[in-house]
């Protein structure tokens, strides 16, 4: 049996040896067939294998996602996209040789119905014949002669320039008939290698071509290779005046915002649109969307085989405003005319009372917040411009730009002016607050207050022995004066800040901080304090803080955030993806004026509207709607601004205002920039 066993083991043992020997020689045999196959790839077959690998290639190219779109509060549509046609040279199906040819046949047919293509070049044809730089595009002739392109010294001239151009590109100027085809040919040429026109990213001739170009390109080019009619979405914007500076623009992506995109990981393509300001920058990545990618495989004879789209382009999401379109509308009618009213009466005025009566009242603007969550129930900015003009970079833009009343000025959220009296229920919380006066402190005023002989003030009265409410009704500088000077620099904008002057209101576009006298202010003497109590020295405010400062005190003190955004959802808005809660809004801060004290302000300022003698009852006397409001002028250069702030109904407080008419001189014009949206807030309310 022993003997049985040890037999069996060592025929086991020799029949996995045989076994081990049989694997390695299929193994051996397996890799020498590889090898071999290798070396004849490579060696035999490699210059054949090497072309193919030259021509036959699969490019990965962008596609556009499609961008949210920008909606008021009631789903009427601000921003919204429309298709267009654009004509677009494609690498991958184009012929090399014959792309000079393409162009210019391209340019010959835009120019039979005189459309435009898109033309950079800061080059044209002087009367004489000869290359001149355009004097109007020295940012493009700066791009032009650098480094990164011809590398010119400041003082080389156009004709150098054109010269260097023709090289670059390697054209046969011989075979072009004219000065001005060759100009046209090295400017789409230059431009496509700005727009780094490659097999990945095909390069736009021309956008927005009308239904007559669509049908003449597709006639005469149909044949031509790379050239392609596509349909895009564009931005519309259907009522383009209603907030242009609210909604922003857009405009071609830059290298350095391109870069910028890169670096944080967003998928841009280098055709692209992006944000420039208002709302499209500041939500572009919420509105860009996700473009997506398809595969163009081409053969070894340079034929496009197959396309393949990998990764689908998810649409953007949409935003929906704050904003309601009938009272954005009034206030940009309103305060048209209130500002065109504020000149024509200070011209006639002027012309037997001297300058300074309002003749000079060329701009102004106006929010309007629900006290409720401080969401902005309009904002406007005069004078307006029509955004879908402006998108087009033409020569309206270049109007814009040199309008001296800076149209394209957001006077709303950027625009700073001095607040004059609608300071004054500030500094009076502030004072009670601190127990620098009390509801029976009464001061005199004989007109000029001069505590400070360096710093005298004028008042508008002689009211004489006054105390607060009557102070506030009147708006009595001497009162005011004297307050401020008790209170303390430090102090007032220490309560000033708490009411969200001279602070960002948290609005999600581009504002600005505004000024406050002492915080801000480089120098500082004692005696500016007073100055600074009734609202000038270096207080600057925006309409947007005016507003909030209003809506604060109607909020009992309580500053919430002020904001656009009332809801996004996606683009087919199935879904919301944020949702302002105005059950729990956000809140900024408080004033830490007592309740009391608040409300002997309160009661004040709605003196100012129901009071016969109140600065505001020539307007707000008899108006339906309880008012609580603030008048204010401000000195400065020519007439003095107008400012009005208030909030309505006094008892249960709905919206807050502010209100600035630059020059308007007169108070009435501010004041009724604010009556025509409450009218027309209030018309269907009990």
């Amino acid at each position: 049996m022993i003997v049985d066993d040890k037999e069996k083991q060592e025929d086991e043992k020799r029949f996995i040896q045989k076994r081990a020997i049989i694997c390695i020689i299929i193994t051996l045999v397996i890799f020498c067939g590889f090898a071999c196959k290798l070396f004849f790839w490579q060696i035999v077959e490699g210059k054949d294998y090497a072309k193919l690998a030259d021509t036959s290639t699969a490019y990965t190219v962008k596609t556009d996602a499609t961008r949210g779109e920008i909606l008021d509060c009631n789903g009427e549509g601000l921003a919204v996209n429309r298709t267009e046609y654009r004509i677009v040279l494609d690498k991958l199906y184009i012929n090399a040789e014959k792309l000079d040819n393409t162009i210019l046949s391209l340019i010959k047919l835009m120019k039979t119905r005189e459309e435009k293509w898109i033309d950079v070049l800061p080059i044209r044809i002087s009367s004489s014949g000869t290359f001149k730089f355009k004097k109007s595009r020295k940012d493009e002739i700066k791009v032009l002669k650098s480094k990164d392109y011809l590398d010119l010294k400041p003082s080389d001239n156009a004709e150098t320039a054109a010269s260097l151009l023709v090289k670059r590109y390697n054209i046969d100027y011989k075979k072009i008939k004219t000065k001005n085809d060759l100009r046209d040919l090295i400017s789409v040429r230059y431009n496509m290698e700005r727009m780094w026109y490659s097999n990945t990213n095909p390069y736009i001739f021309a956008k927005d071509i009308s239904s007559d170009m669509l049908a003449i390109v597709s006639e005469n080019m149909q044949s031509v290779s790379g050239v392609e009619i596509q349909t895009y979405l564009t931005r519309h914007n259907p009522k383009g005046k209603l907030m242009p500076h609210i909604l922003g623009a857009l405009g071609s992506i830059t290298k350095e915002e391109y870069d910028k995109k890169q670096a944080e990981g967003k998928i841009y393509g280098l055709n692209d649109s992006i944000g420039k300001f208002g709302l499209e920058l500041s939500f572009e990545d919420q509105l860009k969307g996700v473009g997506g990618e398809r595969i163009v495989q081409k053969n070894a004879d340079g034929n496009v085989t197959k396309v393949v789209e990998s990764v689908n382009a998810k649409p953007g999401h949409t935003l929906y405003l704050t904003l309601d379109s009938k009272l954005q509308k009034v206030a940009n009618d309103a305060l048209k005319t209130q500002v065109e009213a504020a000149r024509k009466f200070g011209e006639t005025e002027a012309a037997y009372k001297g300058e300074g009566q309002g003749e000079d009242c060329h701009t102004g603007a106006v929010v309007m917040l629900d006290v409720k969550d401080f969401s902005v129930l309009a904002a406007a900015s005069y004078p307006t411009f029509n955004l879908n003009k402006y998108s087009k970079y033409g020569d309206y833009y270049v109007n814009l730009v040199q309008d001296k009343n800076a149209p394209i000025y957001n006077r709303a959220f950027i625009g700073s002016f001095a607040p004059g009296s609608v300071f004054k229920p500030c500094v009076a919380a502030a004072a009670l607050q601190e127990n620098i006066i009390g509801e029976g402190t009464f001061f005199t005023c004989n007109r000029i207050y001069d505590y400070y002989p360096t710093n005298p003030v004028a008042c508008m009265g002689t009211h004489g022995s006054i105390g607060l409410r009557t102070a506030l009704t009147k708006s009595c500088n001497a009162y005011f004066a004297e307050t401020g000077r008790r209170l303390g620099i430090d102090t007032m904008y220490l309560y000033a800040e708490k009411f969200g002057l001279g602070e960002k209101t948290g609005v999600e576009i581009d504002e600005s901080n505004g000024t406050l006298a002492g915080r801000d202010s480089k120098t500082w003497q004692e005696g500016n304090t007073v100055q600074a109590a009734i609202g000038q020295s270096d207080n600057a405010f925006t309409p947007a803080q005016l507003a909030t400062y209003a809506a604060t005190i109607a909020n009992n003190g309580t500053r919430l955030r002020t904001h656009l955004i009332k809801e996004i959802k996606n683009y087919k808005r199935t879904k919301t993806i944020y949702k302002y809660n105005s059950k729990k809004p956000e809140v900024e801060d408080t004033c830490g004026v007592s309740d009391y004290n608040l409300m002997l302000v309160q009661s004040a300022m709605r003196n100012v509207a129901a009071d016969p003698g109140g600065t505001a009852y020539s307007i707000f006397g008899n108006y339906k709607v309880p008012v609580a409001a603030k008048t204010g002028t401000a000195e400065n250069a020519g007439s003095d601004h107008t400012v009005f702030i208030c909030y309505a109904p006094y008892d249960k407080p709905k919206v807050a205002i502010g209100v600035v008419l630059e020059h308007g001189a007169h108070g009435k014009y501010s004041m009724s920039v604010a009556k025509s949206l409450l009218d027309e807030y209030f018309k269907d309310k009990k």
